[in-house]
């Protein structure tokens, strides 16, 4: 994230008060899409264009589990007519629409659990990796998942085991709907550290086989903040599934635990991951200035032999080209031959010398 898109955001939410909707993010052109999926064990309704009037919280005891997946937060009477629908607190609706806010859990009088996390995509185009604002918002029977924008619908694989009926999604209630939601998020995690290892790889052989310039220390300063952003990004998501793991809560049953346990395994992963590609990186940068350094080095090293060569024998052209009339050597005719080859047995000399030290 830019500064600029920084001060922007702290100006638009300063002097407002608490819960008050105002949308923290870039500007989106689309209207806002709601997506209603309904499904239990035996059947499912997927409506594409969903209105509000639809989307209704739905009553104690339904054999349903309601789905709203809500396409776009930039509109906050849309938010606030789900929030009121929905009996959600204004807070929880202000960190829906607040694209800068950490990734968290909240719990709501042990009936609403409202988590929000960051989704990570690599955009090729840029190169440089684009980042998703996703809330979610679990209830008794009913799950609301906010997406900041969808160029691509994240969550198009649960909907599809969904249609397909496979695994255990269909079996199983809004709980694990969010465990399923949060997993295709931490899976893409994965995608990412993956191809940050891979550019880490290619960075490393240009290195080691010094083919390294400047714009390889700039990659490797990318890479650094990239591999800095994503470990916030992913480290407080250890917090998150901890809650939920801890907290008794009525809308987690006990089936979901395993699931939410194996989750925090493969965050703690990526964390791991990320910490190792940290310490790589540190020492890929410290061996990129060695080689630097050893490269001056060798040239500091030619430069000074030939300067320690040159010396004598600009000593002797200098006393040779004083102007006095007392110099007998200049009036024989075989001086200028025998100082050539004195100059020319010293620089022999230098080189034999240095060859035997080690120093060429």
């Amino acid at each position: 994230m830019s500064k600029h898109r920084r001060y922007r955001s702290a100006e638009k939410t300063f002097g407002t008060s608490p819960g008050t909707l105002t949308y923290v993010g870039e500007e989106i052109e689309h209207a806002t899409q709601i997506k209603f999926i309904e499904y239990n064990e035996r059947e499912y309704h997927v409506n594409d264009k969903a209105r509000l009037s639809t989307c209704q919280l739905p009553a104690s005891g339904t054999p349903f589990v309601n789905w709203v997946d809500v396409d776009g937060i930039h509109e906050p009477k849309v938010v606030s007519a789900i929030g009121q629908q929905y009996h959600l607190h204004p807070l929880l609706l202000e960190d829906v629409m607040n694209t800068e806010q950490k990734p968290k859990i909240e719990l709501y009088d042990d009936t609403i659990v409202y988590v929000t996390l960051k989704m990570l995509h690599h955009s090729r185009q840029r190169q440089e990796i684009d980042v998703e604002h996703v809330s979610l918002v679990l209830g008794q029977h009913f799950l609301i998942s906010f997406q900041e924008e969808r160029t691509k619908d994240i969550f198009e694989p649960v909907i599809e085991r969904i249609k397909a009926s496979a695994g255990k999604t269909r079996r199983n209630g809004a709980d694990y709907l969010l465990y399923a939601l949060m997993d295709v998020i931490v899976d893409h995690y994965f995608l990412i550290t993956e191809r940050i290892g891979e550019k880490m790889d290619e960075l490393e052989e240009h290195i080691v086989n010094e083919r390294a310039n400047q714009q390889t220390l700039a990659s490797l300063y990318t890479l650094k903040r990239e591999l800095a952003f994503i470990r916030r990004t992913v480290y407080p998501l250890r917090d998150v599934i901890g809650v939920l793991l801890r907290e008794e809560s009525v809308i987690i049953q006990h089936s979901t635990l395993p699931y939410l346990r194996d989750l925090a395994d493969h965050v703690n992963q990526i964390v791991e991951t990320l910490d190792s590609y940290r310490e790589l990186i540190s020492g890929l940068m410290d061996v990129y200035y060695s080689i630097v350094s050893n490269r001056m080095n060798s040239v500091m090293k030619t430069l000074t032999i030939v300067s320690a060569i040159f010396i004598p024998l600009t000593f002797i052209a200098g006393i040779y080209g004083m102007n006095f009339d007392n110099m007998p050597e200049l009036h024989t005719k075989t001086g200028y031959f025998w100082v050539m080859f004195t100059m020319l047995l010293i620089a022999i000399g230098e080189v034999i010398y240095f060859k035997r030290r080690g120093w060429m």
